[in-house]
């Protein structure tokens, strides 16, 4: 990556509580870990790791977030690396469902065990249908009937259920999902490609066990390396893991202290960017559920206050956004309706000229991309609001 300007930091007791850091320059040293403020020219699997996993609850989005951050990206560098077993999508931070290169998921998946099994027991649509379960059984049962062969949702469901008919279908095939490391096989995420989620575990797929002793500590600096400066809560936040402080304190020693405005300590590994506040950035697009948005407590280095409540769903989505002048500033949506592909841009407040204009230049990119075979394609704005 090019270099970037360091500020003048503090450590604690060597000189005071730290340098207070405000949302823009959090924001550009984001942007700037993320390969947003310059697209990186590095291979997709090693991109993949220095995020730390890509959020992948719709198979095209890591496509799409590689696309906004790599140099002459082709969504064939992806599906090569998932057919060829180097990158799986499973059920990872926060609970949700990620793309990881096969090394990470093998390191991360026992370090996430804790949140998947607090989604599971407090899951308000599958926990009563699960009360009293022996899961120790049922662990060992699935696991069983993924070693035959890898199975789809329904038909896993449906094998477990003939043991436990009392039980809910879906339900126990959630329970294995957040039991064990089951990965989701292609077609399944392949660009261009279709079909059921059909599972098989992350050590009958990839060959190899999980790692049998996973350092919490390491994936604490590398979430600091991607996404801090940051404080305790952001980095439960993003893996769903409650309890670090004591994982931090240990790293304290070599970490950089850091202040937001509010007098929150930040931490800081001590060779990640932190550009100047003022470092022009280029508008950009991410896709859907991108973690950007999804990975800090506090999340005014990138969202406005007072554009959150236009990303909120009653289901959970998180739409594709667009960043100006490095903040959300927008959504965007493509439809197709026949050789016709459409993206319209709804910008939160009026646009410059000249955002406009970039912002159209790099949204006919990503249809170009995204719609390769339409004949037609159109870039569009909707009224501000």
């Amino acid at each position: 990556m090019p270099s970037q300007t360091t500020q003048t930091v503090s450590r604690r007791g060597a000189g005071g509580s730290g340098e207070v850091l405000g949302p823009r320059a959090l924001n550009r040293a984001l942007l700037a870990r993320q390969g947003l403020l310059r697209r990186w020219r590095i291979p997709a699997e090693e991109a993949i790791e220095r995020l730390v996993g890509m959020q992948a609850q719709a198979p095209n989005s890591p496509y799409v977030g590689l696309w906004t951050r790599l140099d002459s990206f082709v969504p064939t560098d992806l599906a090569r690396l998932i057919l060829d077993r180097r990158a799986v999508r499973l059920a990872l931070m926060r609970s949700t469902v990620h793309l990881v290169t096969a090394r990470d998921c093998l390191a991360l998946r026992p370090l996430i065990q804790p949140p998947l099994d607090r989604d599971l027991y407090g899951n308000a649509t599958r926990a009563s249908h699960l009360a009293g379960l022996d899961t120790v059984d049922l662990l060992a049962t699935g696991r069983a009937l993924l070693d035959e062969r890898p199975r789809t949702t329904s038909e896993l469901g449906r094998l477990l259920q003939e043991r436990w008919p009392d039980r809910e279908a879906a339900a126990l095939a959630y329970a294995m999902r957040n039991l064990a490391p089951l990965v989701q096989l292609p077609p399944r995420g392949v660009w261009g490609a279709g079909g059921q989620t059909t599972y098989a575990t992350a050590e009958t797929w990839l060959g190899r066990p999980i790692d049998p002793n996973p350092s919490l500590e390491a994936m604490v600096t590398r979430y600091l390396a991607a996404f801090g400066p940051a404080t305790v809560a952001d980095v439960q936040k993003w893996s769903g893991r409650t309890g670090l402080r004591e994982t931090v304190e240990r790293l304290r020693p070599d970490l950089l202290v850091f202040r937001d405005e509010r007098g929150r300590e930040l931490l800081d590994v001590p060779d990640a960017p932190r550009p100047d506040a003022e470092t022009p950035v280029p508008p950009r697009f991410l896709p859907d559920f991108d973690n950007v948005l999804l990975s800090h407590a506090d999340r005014t280095r990138v969202i406005p206050d007072e554009h959150r409540p236009r990303l909120a769903s009653s289901n959970g989505m998180v739409p594709g956004t667009v960043l100006v002048d490095g903040f959300v500033g927008g959504t965007w949506k493509i439809t197709r309706k026949r050789d016709t592909a459409a993206m319209v841009i709804t910008p939160f407040a009026p646009l410059s000229d000249e955002d406009r204009a970039a912002l159209a230049e790099e949204g006919a990119r990503l249809l170009a991309l995204v719609a390769e075979g339409a004949t037609t394609r159109e870039v569009g704005f909707a009224t501000p609001g």
